[in-house]
């Protein structure tokens, strides 16, 4: 398993062009693991695994 690259879901968005409605949704019903928060309270959510559930999503 990879070290995660945590990103807030502002960087998330940007990254990956997944609303945040959408980033929240996923972390609230476990789809995507929740990793604290950051200053501003945004969560904190792992890049990979992100990539990989919209790559599994597609697919």
């Amino acid at each position: 398993m990879s070290t995660p690259l945590l990103v807030d879901t502002r960087a998330a968005t940007t990254a990956t062009g997944t609303p945040p409605t959408t980033l929240r949704t996923w972390l609230r019903r476990g789809h995507l693991t929740h990793h604290d928060h950051d200053p501003a309270g945004r969560a904190l959510l792992d890049l990979y695994e992100l990539q990989n559930r919209i790559a599994h999503k597609t697919a």
